[in-house]
């Protein structure tokens, strides 16, 4: 059992609140002490691998009080643990995943500009941390499409046919065994399907759209295989959908107990972390919490 820590970072604002209840449930559901962390920035600019310093008199930080009357009522509470730190919260939350199992926070904290559907901190964090990150949308989010293909809880996961996540897939469901979820495995491919034959030229195509539609369903369902024998009571479905990945994954979203997806692999000629367009679309504009999972480093990244 993984006994790391769930972290929740809170500023005060509802958003953390919102993200501070999603993340007791989590950490009720793994079994694992959670963590309520303020980021305090009074100090001076925390880079990346500095020590964090814990500011002293933790017991006095308004924020951490406001926190503790929100939880008095939550019954069933895990192990709680109290820390305000200094810094800069976009510098000090993505060093906190090296040692928590998660780490959640809301789309939006309290000094951010409210035209912004996400702050700094939640792409500092989504993009750096060692841990998943959960980032909790506000509510309200208005997605268009269809999402919900039936009734029943959903963990939504963008499946690449091309080029299979391991470790998104894996999270998609472990998290959905942990909350009696099905996956809605979501397979996007490109439609219509055109050829150019000259400057200005297009032909129509030339395959079928069924045919397309079948062959990407047939290789995601042989990509979900091995996770369904891991998890025998997680039920997965795999969609092949038209169109790009990140309209039909914030489609879904919509009633989504979570939507699960990857951060961008790390390249040869690109070697800084990154969130990926597909990535940063989803945490845009979802309206379910959105879990954005790290890959595996790879041995020269160790």
């Amino acid at each position: 059992m993984n006994t790391l820590p769930v972290i929740a970072a809170v500023d005060g604002s509802d958003n953390s609140l919102r993200a501070l209840d999603w993340a007791v449930d989590a950490a009720r559901g793994r079994g694992a002490p959670l963590r309520v962390v303020h980021v305090r920035q009074h100090g001076g600019w925390t880079q990346p691998g500095v020590p964090l310093a814990p500011v002293p008199d933790s017991d006095d930080d308004t924020v951490i009080g406001e926190v503790r009357r929100h939880l008095d009522d939550v019954a069933d509470r895990p192990v709680m643990e109290y820390l305000a730190l200094e810094g800069a919260p976009a510098a000090v939350l993505p060093e906190l995943g090296a040692t928590a199992q998660l780490l959640v926070l809301g789309s939006r904290g309290r000094g951010g500009f409210a035209s912004l559907l996400l702050g700094s901190n939640g792409v500092a964090a989504s993009r750096d941390a060692d841990c998943p990150v959960v980032v909790v949308p506000p509510p309200g989010r208005e997605v268009h499409g269809e999402g919900q293909d039936e009734p029943g809880r959903r963990v939504v996961v963008g499946v690449k046919v091309d080029e299979p996540d391991e470790p998104t897939l894996s999270f998609a469901f472990a998290e959905a065994a942990r909350l009696g979820a099905r996956v809605q495995a979501i397979a996007a491919y490109t439609w219509p399907v055109q050829t150019v034959v000259a400057p200005g030229g297009l032909l129509p195509p030339t395959v079928d759209q069924d045919a397309i539609e079948n062959e990407t369903r047939t290789l995601a369902e042989g990509i979900l295989a091995p996770y369904r024998e891991r998890h025998p009571g997680v039920r997965a479905d795999a969609v092949a959908a038209p169109g790009d990945a990140a309209g039909q994954l914030v489609a879904a979203s919509a009633d989504a107990a979570l939507v699960v997806v990857g951060r961008h692999r790390r390249r040869l000629l690109a070697p800084a972390r990154l969130l990926g367009s597909v990535t940063q679309a989803v945490l845009l504009h979802a309206a379910s919490p959105i879990a954005v999972v790290p890959q595996t480093p790879e041995p020269a990244e160790e």
